[in-house]
């Protein structure tokens, strides 16, 4: 079986209890709070190894660094394919500093993307340019309403009741 398919049997298990699963991602959370500290740490230093190699240079074990590069995998610059990955497997954790942080804002994940490290990679005002940018490409704006008596909008010149709006 494949490293992510066993990370993801466990980390989503809907059979698991409440309280095991809140104490299985608590632990998660901080383990993967510790690498992206490390990561952070040089940000343009090469990262390239197998799997098991990375979770020894970050501290951990082979099943929590699977579930860390899923969690990378959309910001790196080129993607890992982590669907067949097994610990002898080469990955590189090149990635995209700002796709990165904008990740982070998107999974809401306030531990992460308030790191100290990242005042060293982007200004106070770009992070809060990042923010905002990320929260906006979430935000769904939609146009005037037409009425019933509006030129419709496909260009015909009929009124909206009697053309599109039927």
């Amino acid at each position: 079986m494949a490293l992510l398919e066993q990370w993801r049997k466990v980390a989503y298990n809907e059979n698991t209890d409440k309280g095991t699963l809140q104490r299985f991602w608590s632990n998660y959370f901080l383990l993967e709070k510790g690498i992206y500290e490390k990561l952070l740490e040089i940000p343009d230093q090469e990262n390239k190894g197998t799997v098991k190699e990375l979770a020894e240079k970050y501290g951990t074990d082979v099943f929590n660094m699977t579930g860390f590069l899923d969690g990378i995998n959309d910001s790196l610059k080129v993607p890992n394919d982590i669907e067949e990955m097994e610990e002898d497997t080469v990955v590189n954790l090149e990635y995209d500093k700002e796709l990165l942080y904008k990740n982070m804002v998107d999974a809401k994940a306030d531990w992460l993307y308030e790191l100290p490290q990242w005042e060293t990679i982007f200004t106070a005002e770009e992070r809060r340019r990042l923010y905002k940018e990320q929260k906006a490409s979430g935000t769904i704006v939609k146009g005037p309403k037409v009425g019933r008596n509006d030129p419709c909008p496909c260009g015909s010149g009929k009124k909206y009741k009697k053309c599109c709006g039927k």
